[in-house]
């Protein structure tokens, strides 16, 4: 072995070696394994000790599910709590530290928004009887609980199932200062979580003193007013620390319900509703029957107000719009002309009023809103009405620019847009026959098909295949996702295969933006509602005129004119006959209807106006067969009568055709006619004042431009001469 050659001595410590590893993991590995069982077995020996058998076995087995579920649950109010703690994190404290006055188009004041700090009276200050009326009517354990009264929660809840309705409420008054302070009044489940979540949010960063002078301060209350403060001057005209107890009770009745018993529009409702705040005092306990009696006796009265609402949606959407332009400017306190023109906008709220009183039964609609926009060089872009909804006592949600629907055959117009843009014209011809795309088979409104016919064809009948397959040959979805941004549409739009026949939601604002494309001769329409933000010394801080951008060219002249030409037929050859203006007045648009009959839309304009209506339900039930050709262009039609009374008349770009001539006398007669039909329907009468005549009008829009052109006047010093 000692003269055993190098070359084969290796080989044999190499297998020695991996032999006596081999032992050595064998051996370990089965004394570990052995270690195990005997720990595992002395631990199972220990547990026995504590096995439960028989009934006792029950309850041990429920907490085990209960700990199991409970970290499921904790694991899935992390998630639904991640979004509402975001938006407690947001700078929601400095978007209420402004005070803004507002402006209509011509100089009158229509509204306030945000905090007036010196409306904001301390907690200790407030009348006491003022703090136990509104604690006793929305939150008599305001003090006991943690944002949310569960026991509250299961009182509403039986009360409500009694009476087979709801009647009792079960949101704490910290839930309704979330809402108010972050959230809009869209009822879903989605803002009850959220709610909820911030609720407690609040409970956990502000005393409850504190909550309750945020709450007073906030709430809307009726006639345009914000805040307890405000509302004691507007009814009563008086500052809120003088208020009698039948005052402070007719306050807090207006919580529930500000539209509904706004004293300056129902007083005798509102004072059946302040009788029910004293009752809720004294089964509070918080006073006897003796300390309300003479409030019973001698209820409040009111000063004399106009029943004429503030223009409510608008300011909140102006509001909103003046926090962009001014979160640089050093002073918080402003006053803002906006572009409102409040006669334009108290005839579309009473077209949408009119069009739901009479229709909105037959149709098993509820709900409507409408963006009207000026065209032209001058004013053009400028929202001169909005309805956001038909209450806005009953529920503050604006429809018309947070409201999220699908617009249907109206999205069209983005595809035959691009369409123009690529090459094709109105004449051009096209097949209406079956299409299929990646499985889906879309059918046009008949289930029938027209062959060979023109794109004018197509676009006036809504014909669904044209456009499905303009989108899937032609353009592409990315394209149609694309224009619709460049021509106003600020809410995400999906690329799908379906979004050619508007499956992909959109506000009203956004349609009445990119329909004023189309007037504008294919340039943005520069929708804006802040014309000047000043501070009260009058100094101008923002000009739209000077400081906005200017408008960017989205579709070709040649484009728009083509869409001008067909949009123009569909209200006297298509689906929006019900639209066309009187008087011989040009008019174009395009109708949409959604699947099921959940929403309703018209978007038109004329060389003056665009507007874009919707009709629908907040809970998205179907209406009765309402299509957009039906009570969205009626309403269009309607309001669209009153704007072009008295005013010059413009053409739509691209339509060769003049205008045709007004004969006085038939207008006369027709305005004659629509007044004795609203008169014998007790409908008001949608005749537009004249103010000023055009000829008029025009000679001072000439010297105000005169005045702009004009050099600056310098000061003259005076020079003493030397004596």
């Amino acid at each position: 072995m000692a003269d055993e050659p190098q070359n084969q001595k290796e080989p044999r410590l190499k297998r020695h070696f991996f032999l006596r590893l081999d032992a050595w993991l064998d051996s370990t590995l089965w004394n570990a394994g052995f270690r195990f069982v005997d720990i595992w077995e002395d631990v199972t020996i220990f547990f026995r000790k504590f096995r439960v058998r028989g009934w006792k076995r029950i309850p041990f087995e429920l907490a085990g599910e209960a700990l199991t579920w409970g970290s499921v649950g904790m694991v899935v109010m992390l998630a639904l709590a991640k979004p509402a703690f975001e938006i407690a994190k947001s700078d929601w404290r400095k978007r209420q530290d402004y005070a803004v006055t507002f402006l209509d188009r011509y100089g009158n004041t229509i509204g306030h928004r945000g905090i007036i700090h010196e409306d904001s009276v301390p907690i200790d200050q407030l009348p006491d009887h003022l703090v136990k009326a509104v604690l006793a009517t929305e939150d008599r354990r305001f003090f006991d609980h943690f944002g949310i009264d569960v026991l509250g929660l299961f009182r509403a809840v039986s009360e409500n199932a009694r009476a087979g309705g709801v009647v009792q409420g079960g949101s704490t008054l910290t839930q309704q200062l979330a809402k108010n302070l972050f959230l809009s009044n869209e009822r879903s489940f989605d803002r009850k979580i959220k709610e909820a979540f911030l609720a407690m949010w609040i409970e956990c960063n502000f005393t409850k003193k504190e909550i309750l002078s945020l709450y007073l301060d906030r709430a809307y209350m009726g006639g345009g007013t914000f805040g307890a403060a405000a509302a004691a001057r507007f009814y009563f005209g008086k500052e809120i620390t003088d208020l009698s107890l039948a005052e402070s009770a007719m306050l807090a009745g207006l919580f529930k319900a500000p539209a509904k018993y706004a004293p300056h529009v129902n007083l005798p409702a509102a004072r059946a509703r302040a009788n029910e705040v004293l009752t809720n005092l004294v089964q509070g306990g918080l006073m006897t029957e003796g300390e309300v009696i003479d409030a019973r006796r001698h209820p409040a009265t009111v000063v004399d107000r106009s029943t004429r609402e503030a223009p409510d949606f608008f300011l909140d959407w102006a509001y909103d719009e003046t926090l962009k332009l001014a979160k640089n400017y050093p002073t918080h306190s402003l006053v803002v002309r906006t572009t409102i023109d409040m006669g334009l906008q108290h005839a579309a709220e009473e077209a949408v009023e009119t069009g739901l009183r009479q229709y909105g039964e037959s149709y098993h609609v509820k709900q409507g809103a409408l963006v009207m926009i000026e065209n032209g060089p001058d004013n053009g872009g400028a929202v001169r009405a909005m309805v956001g909804g038909r209450d806005y006592g009953e529920t503050q949600f604006n429809r018309a620019t947070k409201a999220l629907r699908q617009p249907g055959s109206s999205f069209k117009v983005y595809t035959y847009a691009l369409a123009m843009e690529k090459g094709l014209t109105p004449t051009s011809i096209v097949v209406d026959g079956p299409v299929s795309w990646r499985g889906w088979s879309p059918q046009n409104y008949g289930r029938s098909y027209s062959g060979r016919i023109t794109i004018t064809t197509a676009i006036a009948k809504s014909i669904n295949s044209i456009p499905v397959k303009l989108a899937k040959d032609l353009i592409g979805t990315e394209a149609i996702s694309k224009v619709a941004k460049d021509m106003g549409v600020e809410t995400p739009i999906r690329t799908d295969k379906t979004i050619p026949l508007g499956t992909s939601e959109l506000t009203v604002m956004d349609q009445a933006t990119a329909y004023a494309v189309f007037p504008a001769e294919g340039m943005q329409s520069r929708r804006h509602g802040v014309t000047q933000i000043m501070d009260y010394d009058g100094k101008v801080l923002y000009d739209f005129n000077k400081d906005a951008p200017p408008a960017k060219r989205v579709l070709t002249k040649q484009a728009a004119d083509y869409m001008n030409q067909m949009l123009s037929q569909i209200p006297y050859i298509g689906t929006a006959r019900k639209a066309a203006l009187d008087n011989g007045i040009v008019t174009a648009g395009k109708t949409g209807t959604t699947q099921a009959y959940r929403d309703a839309w018209f978007a038109g304009f004329t060389g003056n106006y665009t507007a874009a209506v919707w009709f629908g339900n907040d809970d998205y039930t179907s209406t009765n067969n309402m299509t957009g050709g039906s009570l969205p262009a009626m309403t269009f039609k309607l309001l669209m009568d009153y704007a072009h009374q008295g005013i010059e008349l413009k053409p739509i770009p691209g339509i060769e055709n003049p205008l045709p001539q007004v004969d006085p006398k038939l207008a006369e007669a027709e305005a004659k006619r629509r007044a004795e039909v609203a008169k014998a329907n007790n409908e008001p009468e949608f005749i537009r004042p004249r103010m000023l005549t055009v000829s008029s009008t025009r000679l001072l829009r000439q010297i105000g431009e005169a005045l702009k052109a004009a050099p600056p006047i310098k000061k003259q010093e005076n020079v003493a001469e030397a004596g």
